[in-house]
């Protein structure tokens, strides 16, 4: 099973170049987006996939500066520092965005073991884009979801909002070192940006790129969602994000029911579960605050743009006067 190459390069060349967008609602007008079909019967757990997207976006990882400025007050936003533990690969962490979740138990009296690559779904109106403040999660039109670490200020909205909590922050690094080191944020969220700037370049990600038993697919909207459906039917198998959280751009096909897939992972922190995750904006009161929300969102991210870059000049100044 496989999209075609014609039609993925010629996908790409439509919106994998896009600008980023402040919302998601805007999105959807560019046409369809980028799914990924995961079959959960292929995956042997080999950890090729997690290796491949430490490699290719280790560019993108903190560096934090410590000692980390002291918050007032301490207990509303804590501290969190991944940076000596960036060797972690059993759960989602600022240093590792992919994860293999492995479920095993009996099913209809027969036994089962089924590994599970877990990062961002990429929803396709997701919530962490349309509520957060400052505008630094956006959505862009081929469907990526990312995250802008030149502004956030590492408040962890875009993880609350989150049905999955996938979200993760590092400590010591960002723009809040440079505005209100004690008061705003404290540090930067990071998740799967799903290889967005090899994807600009015509490349697919690295993690699908890796895998030797071709576990992923990756394809225009229609294209995967079909796919996905004939796979079902084809292996008796039942499907994960299509409608969760109103629809994602993260499909899995798996041979047991995902709900007693959710029962035998272990979820929390850094571990998300495989449950229902119902739409927060198929209430209109909630998708009346995501619209009136995102050009807020918008200046909000222009300013602290401003802020960055006259932070940066005087950085500049400083160094040619020395």
């Amino acid at each position: 099973m496989s999209v075609s190459r014609r039609n993925f390069f010629k996908y790409i060349g439509v919106a994998g170049l896009g600008a980023m967008l402040p919302g998601a609602a805007k999105a959807a007008e560019a046409g369809e987006e980028l799914v990924t079909l995961l079959d959960l019967s292929k995956c042997v757990a080999c950890g090729a996939c997690v290796d491949a997207c430490r490699d290719a976006n280790q560019n993108k990882y903190p560096e934090p500066i410590k000692p980390y400025p002291v918050m007032h007050p301490q207990d509303r936003v804590p501290v969190a520092d991944w940076s000596d533990k960036r060797n972690v690969d059993d759960r989602l962490t600022p240093y590792n965005w992919l994860f293999i979740q492995t479920a095993t138990g009996t099913w209809q009296g027969r036994d089962f073991e089924i590994n599970i690559p877990r990062r961002c779904l990429h929803c396709q109106n997701p919530p962490c884009a349309n509520l957060c403040p400052w505008g630094a999660a956006s959505k862009q039109v081929n469907g990526i979801v990312r995250i802008n670490d030149k502004i956030c200020l590492g408040g962890s909205k875009c993880k609350s909002v989150c049905p999955w909590h996938i979200p993760e922050r590092q400590t010591g690094v960002g723009l809040y070192l440079n505005l209100l080191p004690s008061l705003a944020g404290n540090g930067v969220m990071y998740k799967c940006d799903r290889c967005w700037n090899r994807i600009a370049e015509g490349k697919i990600p690295a993690c699908i790129e890796a895998c030797p038993f071709e576990v992923q697919t990756i394809g225009p909207r229609s294209e995967i969602v079909t796919a996905a459906h004939d796979l079902a039917v084809a292996t008796n198998g039942f499907i994960y994000g299509e409608h969760e959280n109103g629809g994602t751009n993260t499909l899995y096909v798996s041979p047991i029911p995902f709900d007693v897939l959710n029962e035998a992972i272990e979820t929390g922190p850094g571990r998300p579960h495989l449950g229902p995750a119902p739409d927060p904006f198929a209430f209109e009161d909630k998708l009346a605050l995501a619209v009136y929300a995102a050009p807020v969102a918008g200046l909000a991210a222009g300013l602290l743009h401003v802020a960055r870059s006259m932070n940066q000049d005087e950085k500049e100044e400083k160094h040619e006067g020395k």
